[in-house]
């Protein structure tokens, strides 16, 4: 049997020839590839809320707003008998609140109404002051956050009995606390 010699091309080193459309299939997939990891792995860190993004309804909460124009309320100091058992403990404190200035309507007329409305809120103020601090004890008004708390307090109570008054925040100018 005779063979035939077989011929093998040699190509030289600098002419590889390459499949061009494989590798660009390669390329594409590897891309597409990589876009949908970085894509599902952003997607589950925003919806897990480990990623959070500034939405524009975000910023503009996250705009600072324009200060409240206020007026001060300086109260006359307040004495009251605290609620412990032996019954010889008081409280005699000075409070000034922050108050949120009514908004609209001309300064003149409301000058002539707020001196009028004026008494009557100190009065229903000083009512609900001494109500809050007359369930108090001793012992719970010095304790380490005692004063916050009486804060908190009274400012949730006058937002219930005075809704008309708008406390942005509260200040113990005197604070004595007698046993």
């Amino acid at each position: 049997m005779a063979t035939t010699p077989t011929v093998v091309q040699e190509t030289p080193v600098g002419q590889i020839k390459l499949p061009v459309l494989s590798l660009v299939i390669a390329v594409v997939l590897g891309v597409l590839l990589s876009v949908a990891v970085v894509g599902g792995a952003g997607y589950y860190l925003v919806h897990s809320g480990k990623l959070k993004l500034q939405t524009a309804t975000q910023q503009a909460e996250a705009a600072p707003k324009a200060p409240e124009k206020t007026h001060a309320v300086v109260l006359e100091p307040l004495v009251v008998n605290l609620a412990d058992s032996a019954g010889g403990a008081y409280l005699r404190a000075s409070i000034t609140l922050n108050i949120a200035d009514a908004k609209g309507g001309p300064k003149d007329e409301k000058k002539a109404e707020d001196a009028k409305a004026g008494k009557e809120t100190d009065a229903a103020v000083r009512d609900t002051a001494l109500t809050v601090m007359a369930q108090q004890t001793s012992d719970s008004l010095l304790a380490a956050d005692g004063k916050d708390r009486l804060k908190r307090e009274l400012k949730a109570a006058l937002a219930a009995r005075n809704p008309d008054v708008k406390v942005t925040d509260l200040f113990f100018t005197e604070f004595l606390v007698q046993r």
